[in-house]
């Protein structure tokens, strides 16, 4: 009864961090991943823990079943890398092939064999400092999608190609999982003739997978499905997740491989978008976790003693392995400012070295002092990654905005502009708007801060350029004096309503449209300076409502008028907040 009570105290210490410090970090701009991690140093056993003696209550905030809370982290990988796998398909998969092995698996080889000669230098054995080049070549599948995903980034260039190089250092966990295994064994005769049959019996079993499930998952799920019952949906769903899961870790791969199968499988069904949403929570909380569980393992006693070594340590590793990865990234094509953002974001060492260090250390392989300094260094360079990625972001769309300007002549910007209409944002909105305005042979300038957007329409004769518009001096270059209105349709909130404020400061009498999320989003906008602004989900519903109507046999004219009357309504609702 004492144990279960202690665990049930983890379970609220953690839901606790997870429930309010982590939003509070939240709403302090600082990614939950980093604040994941910095409580985890708290509340573990290198943390508060230290101060128990003389502060006992300290020791009912802390987490003390580390091995639970180590089991319920690496669920949350598992349900992360289901996700992923969700959002592919065996199709897109195969086309991928060549970013994934080819820019993946050079990665693999050559920061390897970079790292494990510098590790060789320092006077470790030859074996050692292989295993420490693999280990250390890969990066952290959990903290890096999941910073991807909180951005929206993972249909990016940046988050393809990151996605590429780390689905390839998942599949290249199982061979260097078997290259330990030969070290610790000394006996290559005996260990070559395992390792293939293993490798062997690995394949076949991702093999076998993927064939009995696209042959009995549909027919089973819509068995479930015919019911109408969520739970038994959701239970065959997490037995299937968490049984492929358990397959793959049988034949040496990793769980978190068979959970992106189990993903694979259910991308090419009808029920994607409702397991998605069902398992979501799942995964959000078991990450967590393990973004906890990350900083528990850091050993603040270890970082004072070695404060200098360790700092060298952490930025060595990414002084070895952005490099390569921008040089890789740009061989196989991609732009400089994705190259760039990608290699700062794959820097850091990953999940897997605590696996295959710890491994190392288990069979005999590592001496426990370079273990211990090892795994601090691959916590420390996991525990920086959100600040680095931000630098990175940052870094990338200054290369880029340099290189758009050198790229844009400005005598490509037509002279003696008057009545034209500047559109800022030429994603799918700002497109339409083009479309609708060259229909009528009106003229218009287009305004976007992706550089691969700009390129790919300017190639194809469109008046589209590079440009910040929260600039006055870029929007006075392309004739705002003279415009006949500004179109904001930017697909982030806070970012349209920059720049209505930085436009309507400069422009008093300037007509400015803005592109709102919602009626709030609107009302903020007006207050900001836009003359107008329109709520897209409530003209989508206005429009839906009118299809609605003239479908049930509401005579189309009558349909119109009770759907202009609305509209009118909800503007003056908005502009009722002047």
């Amino acid at each position: 009864m004492h144990e279960e009570a202690l665990n049930l105290r983890d379970v609220m210490v953690f839901l606790f961090a997870a429930g309010i410090v982590v939003p509070l970090v939240r709403r302090l701009s600082v990614s939950p991943v980093f604040g994941f991690l910095i409580v985890g140093l708290a509340i573990g056993p290198h943390g508060l823990a230290r101060f128990t003696d003389t502060l006992p209550w300290l020791h009912y905030v802390l987490i003390t079943d580390l091995e639970g809370v180590r089991l319920l982290a690496e669920l949350g990988v598992v349900f992360l890398l289901f996700m992923i796998g969700l959002e592919l398909s065996l199709d897109r998969l195969w086309a991928m092939r060549r970013r994934v092995f080819g820019l993946g698996g050079a990665q693999i080889v050559i920061t390897g064999t970079v790292i494990a000669f510098i590790a060789w230098l320092f006077d470790n054995p030859l074996a050692i400092a292989v295993v420490l080049g693999a280990s250390f070549a890969l990066s952290s599948t959990a903290i890096v999608m999941q910073l991807l995903a909180e951005n929206r980034r993972m249909g990016t260039a940046t988050g393809r190609t990151s996605f590429a190089i780390l689905l390839c250092q998942d599949l290249a966990v199982l061979p260097i999982l078997f290259l330990i295994g030969v070290f610790a064994a000394q006996s290559d005769a005996a260990v070559l003739p395992a390792f293939a049959r293993a490798m062997g019996g690995a394949l076949i079993a991702v093999a076998v997978i993927l064939v009995i499930g696209r042959l009995v998952i549909r027919p089973v799920f819509r068995f479930v499905g015919s019911t109408a019952s969520r739970e038994m949906f959701l239970a065959l769903v997490l037995l299937v997740i968490v049984g492929t899961a358990l397959a793959t870790e049988q034949f040496g791969l990793s769980m978190a491989l068979g959970a992106f199968l189990a993903g694979l499988l259910f991308a090419e069904t009808e029920y994607r978008y409702e397991i998605e949403i069902d398992i979501e929570p799942f995964k959000g909380l078991l990450l967590g976790l393990f973004f906890v569980s990350i900083g528990m393992g850091i050993d603040i006693a270890q970082v004072a003693a070695k404060p200098v070594w360790l700092i060298a340590s952490v930025f060595g590793l990414y002084v070895i392995k952005s490099p390569i990865i921008y040089a890789l990234a740009r061989l196989f094509g991609e732009s400089r400012p994705v190259a760039l953002e990608v290699g700062l974001l794959l820097g850091q060492s990953g999940e897997f070295a605590f696996l295959l260090v710890g491994m190392a250390f288990g069979l005999g392989l590592m001496p426990n002092d370079t273990t211990q300094f090892m795994l601090i260094v691959a916590g420390l360079t996991m525990i920086t990654t959100p600040p680095v990625a931000q630098f990175a972001r940052k870094l990338a769309h200054a290369v880029e905005a340099r290189e758009a300007d050198n790229e844009q002549n400005d005598a490509d910007i037509p002279v003696g502009l008057a009545g034209h209409v500047i559109i800022v944002g030429y994603g799918r909105v700002g497109q339409m708007l083009g479309s609708v305005l060259d229909s009528q042979e009106l003229p218009h300038i287009g305004l976007d801060i992706d550089a691969d957007l700009v390129a790919r329409y300017r190639s194809e004769g469109g008046g589209i350029f590079y440009g910040d518009a929260n600039r006055p001096d870029i929007l006075r270059k392309f004739g705002v004096d003279q415009a006949a209105a500004l179109v904001v349709t930017i697909d982030s909130p806070y970012e349209v309503e920059q720049v209505v404020a930085t436009a309507r400061q400069h422009w008093r009498d300037l007509p400015i449209y803005a592109r709102a999320r919602d009626r709030a989003h609107a009302a903020r906008l007006i207050a900001c300076g836009a003359s107008h602004a329109i709520p897209e989900t409530i003209e989508a519903s206005l429009q839906l409502g009118e299809m609605v109507l003239m479908g049930i046999g509401v005579p189309d004219q009558a349909a119109r008028r009770i759907i202009e009357a609305r509209r009118q309504l909800e503007q003056d609702t908005v502009d009722q907040s002047r």
